[in-house]
């Protein structure tokens, strides 16, 4: 893993890069941004970058130091994931154990953390003070997909390395490159803050069926309603796809901003291209305002359902107020 391998986030690149030249390497850093935006493979190759012993500014990916981070068995190297669904403070108490051995040949130890949000309150507040007696010896990468929701003192601490989402145009070219089928790529892009994101859509089990079944509901929703109301209950609400609703709100909602361009007499950028005759038919019986509605009404259904709201019964709402009922 090399800068050079990663795509996009050049500005994320230029500021390691700069740093690594200029031998200032920063004592912490936090890597904030939607994920799929390639922060992991940032630390990793980060990481590659300082151990080794080719390069000044980027991992040759040859050396013995290179290959052993590729591997997650260099020893200054460390890698902490949530135990459960928080990072606890023994996991920080073990760290700060291994820290106190002297590095090896490379001179310099490194920890990264991912999702540094869900530490818990006392493991935040062990890592503060592991921060606040920083050495020139140790670099620590903290990954998040909020760096808010850090503490105040570890923010301050700390150098803020911003992932952007990457451009659509980027990510459709690189997964069609790769061979994945065009009307799955055109919607996950639209879905995913990066290629990496997108494409683990795009295999994910079920994600096409989910797809063909948001074009299924809302041809029965404005067709033959009662079969509507059936189709989700039998597959979203209780069976198949229960546990993929919140990505069935997504596509649903990107399918409703088609209906509203159609409606408007655009048709660029239309990312169900191939229902685009009888989705312009059905957008111009109705007027504007209904589309709207109904796009609202399914953004505000997808914040309820992450609160718990009732699925069958949010469903039934969305599909009845497509029909105009």
């Amino acid at each position: 893993m090399s800068f050079r391998s990663i795509q996009g986030q050049d500005r994320v690149k230029q500021v390691l890069q700069n740093s690594l030249r200029s031998d200032k390497v920063s004592h912490a850093y936090i890597f904030t941004g939607p994920g799929g935006t390639g922060r992991r493979e940032m630390a990793k190759a980060f990481a590659q970058a300082i151990y080794c012993k080719v390069l000044p500014d980027d991992a040759c990916g040859q050396c013995l130091d290179c290959r052993k981070v590729e591997h997650g068995n260099h020893p200054d190297l460390h890698w902490i994931v949530p135990d459960g669904s928080s990072i606890k403070i023994e996991q920080i108490r073990d760290l700060q154990k291994q820290f106190a051995y002297r590095a090896s040949a490379s001179g310099t130890k490194m920890y990264v953390l991912e999702q540094a949000d869900k530490m818990t309150v006392q493991a935040s507040n062990s890592l503060l003070k592991f921060l606040e007696e920083p050495t020139s010896q140790v670099v620590a990468v903290l990954i998040t997909d909020n760096g808010q929701a850090l503490l105040p003192t570890i923010r301050s601490r700390s150098q803020w390395i911003s992932f952007l989402p990457m451009g659509r145009v980027q990510m459709k070219e690189k997964l069609l490159a790769e061979g994945h089928a065009p009307l799955l790529v055109q919607i996950a892009v639209h879905m995913a803050a990066g290629t990496e994101a997108a494409r683990a859509l795009i295999q994910t089990n079920g994600f096409a069926e989910l797809r063909n079944l948001v074009i299924q509901l809302a041809k029965e929703s404005l067709t033959r309603l009662p079969s509507a109301l059936l189709t989700a209950q039998q597959k979203l609400a209780k069976g198949e796809f229960s546990e993929q609703l919140p990505q069935f709100m997504d596509m649903l909602i990107l399918w409703l901003k088609d209906m509203v361009q159609l409606c408007l007499g655009s048709r660029d950028d239309i990312i169900y291209t191939d229902g685009m005759d009888w989705m312009t038919q059905q957008a111009l019986s109705y007027p504007i305002d209904h589309w709207i509605a109904c796009l609202e009404q399914a953004i505000e259904t997808q914040k309820r359902l992450r609160f718990h709201a009732n699925p069958q019964l949010a469903l039934e709402n969305i599909l009845l107020r497509l029909k105009g009922v």
